[in-house]
């Protein structure tokens, strides 16, 4: 029971939202902080591919969504396509270089924030602005510096989820 991705799952996005929404909250880096259950999304596409990414995504989206002013949904809409995109872009790389995660990480990181900005104002909410750029270098670096992190506690969250198991068995 204890390798039970049923228990850990819960267990990993309830730890991240918790770290997001309190520790998180308070570290700014010019008003920005870092987006943690992005990088969920985003540790979910390179250690376990698109599905698994798209599904976590999905899963963290929904959670912060929960806590945000924007429009229900937002964020799962766009942690789910970052996950996926992730885990497709992640398929034919090797992964032996540590800083291949990390920059993975950061570069979706950015591409995960402009994402967000473009489909909010698609939805009638103000977030193309000047501090847009901002926003993405600074989620993009906090990103990169927490991934390591971030991937050990997805692939653990996981278990046998990674080599294609479903939750059934």
């Amino acid at each position: 029971m204890r390798s039970d991705p049923r228990l850990r799952l819960p267990i990993m996005l309830i730890g991240a939202l918790l770290l997001q929404t309190t520790v998180l909250a308070r570290m700014r880096v010019f008003g920005v902080m870092p987006d943690f259950m992005l990088l969920v999304a985003i540790s979910g596409g390179i250690t376990a591919g698109a599905t698994r990414g798209a599904a976590l995504g999905f899963a963290s989206g929904m959670l912060i969504d929960l806590f945000l002013s924007t429009p229900l949904g937002l964020s799962a809409l766009v942690f789910t396509l970052v996950g996926y995109g992730v885990g497709v872009a992640n398929t034919g790389v090797l992964r032996s270089a540590w800083y291949i995660p990390v920059l993975t990480a950061g570069a979706a990181s950015v591409a995960g924030v402009v994402l967000y900005a473009l489909v909010g104002s698609m939805l009638g909410e103000p977030m193309i602005d000047g501090h847009l750029v901002t926003i993405a270098a600074v989620v993009g670096l906090s990103n990169a510096v927490l991934a390591p992190v971030a991937v050990k506690f997805v692939d653990w969250s996981l278990g046998s989820l990674k080599t294609g198991a479903s939750l059934s068995s």
